[in-house]
């Protein structure tokens, strides 16, 4: 396996597993970090050779610039998949969301894919096949209670992808999105501790909550050639939450 992929968010949760079974699956796999740098390298020590971690705020466009910079340089090869994974989140009700707030949730989850989106398809265009694969959420298909800005940063996200999808399909890449249900993460360990995040998990129809490893399998599949013909999909990762 040659191809290149560029996990955001990797040091830990679902990009963890995303590296990890990337490589496991014999890509060459950079990911990026944003506070996690001990944790970052410990993976990349554990993966070794086809793992590179790169820090990168992805709310700073010059900090995209030279990761994307830098990875190329490492594995002296263009990225072939781009899986956009790293976001915050943030529970406040809707009243106490600050203007701060609003611009910092979307200008990580929503202005970092597009950013990264927009220095890479180009160059899969170039090398006439491409991928890029969005992970998003379930909130951003049916709104958030306590975390509204949050769902319409990853509302956005599944336009994007749709977007990207029209613009570039016809070019050999394709975009898709993952939308996750609840995934049990540190992430969403706040929520989950709830007597509501409770309750939602016991009205999940499969009855569990839903594993790292089955969105990466779901990320490995878009990635390959079995899914050349899907492009603008967003796959439901939700044990049965949402049908849309």
């Amino acid at each position: 396996m040659n191809k290149l992929v560029f996990i955001t968010g990797g040091s830990r949760g679902i990009g963890k597993q995303l590296v990890t079974s990337f490589v496991e699956a014999g890509y060459k796999v950079a990911f990026s970090y944003c506070q996690q740098e001990t944790q970052a390298n410990s993976l990349m020590s554990a993966l070794g050779n086809n793992c590179f971690a790169v820090k990168m705020d992805q709310g700073l466009p010059a900090d995209i610039e030279q990761a994307i910079s830098k990875i190329e340089q490492h594995f002296a090869t263009s990225i072939d998949v781009l899986i956009n994974n790293a976001a915050i989140a943030q529970e406040k009700p809707f009243e106490q969301i600050s203007a701060d707030d609003w611009a910092n949730m979307l200008n990580t989850n929503l202005q970092g894919p597009f950013l990264l989106s927009q220095a890479l398809a180009p160059k899969m265009v170039n090398t006439g096949q491409g991928r890029i694969i969005n992970i998003t959420s379930i909130g951003g298909q049916w709104g958030g209670l306590n975390q509204v800005h949050y769902a319409a940063s990853k509302a956005g996200l599944i336009s994007l992808t749709q977007s990207l999808a029209k613009v570039y399909s016809a070019k050999g890449v394709t975009s898709n999105a993952i939308a996750i249900g609840l995934v049990e993460t540190d992430m969403t360990a706040n929520e989950l501790s709830t007597e509501a995040g409770k309750r939602k998990v016991e009205a999940i129809p499969m009855q569990r909550m839903g594993t790292t490893e089955d969105i990466a399998g779901i990320a490995l599949f878009l990635a390959s050639e079995q899914a050349a013909y899907l492009t603008g999909q967003t796959l439901n990762a939700n044990g049965g939450m949402y049908f849309g």
